[in-house]
């Protein structure tokens, strides 16, 4: 068996998934985990499946088959865990503030600085109760490499959000 990831992006209509789904599943394959998301107007997503070496090729033809429908797919063999996956702390991190350009950035550009990995990233922008203003949230899930001291990390973050001035949370993800 091998892992393919596959992005697709398209003008969002109902069918998309289920067009996916279906191609997927008539060659074999396994809907193993995705994120998928209507984002101005076009439909994007993230999945990986398992299939049978043998019929990837095939799978990954058909896939590019719905593009005539309007879907632009990428699908690509999954590889190794990335390097220095090793030991490491599961953390999750919260950011909250005005909405400005630059957050995400700033953040990304700290953890990177550290070798953190960012696992996964959901951010939205959404009007403040009451005052109406445009409030940004964004929550990652990241990996710690162990060697990193979390409470440095945390005042790292700290001096961080009092620059941007908005509210950074670091809490450790509990093992299940």
């Amino acid at each position: 068996m091998t892992d393919l990831v596959i992005t697709l992006i398209g003008t969002d209509r109902p069918g998309i998934v289920e067009a996916v789904a279906a191609t997927v599943a008539d060659h074999g394959g396994n809907w193993l985990e995705g994120r998928m998301a209507h984002l101005a107007g076009k439909f994007a997503g993230i999945l990986r499946v398992e299939v049978a070496e043998e019929r990837a090729s095939a799978l990954q033809a058909a896939l590019a088959r719905l593009e005539d429908a309007g879907l632009r797919i990428v699908a690509e063999p999954g590889g190794p865990p990335a390097s220095g996956s090793g030991d490491f702390h599961a953390m999750e991190v919260e950011l909250l503030g005005l909405d400005r350009p630059g957050l995400v950035r700033e953040i990304s550009r700290l953890l990177a600085s550290r070798r953190i990995n960012v696992e996964e990233l959901s951010s939205d922008v959404y009007s403040a109760p009451m005052a109406g203003d445009a409030m940004f949230r964004a929550r990652a899930r990241v990996h710690v490499p162990a060697p990193i001291e979390i409470e440095e990390l945390r005042r790292s973050l700290e001096r961080l959000a009092g620059d941007l001035m908005v509210d950074i949370r670091l809490a450790e993800i509990k093992k299940r």
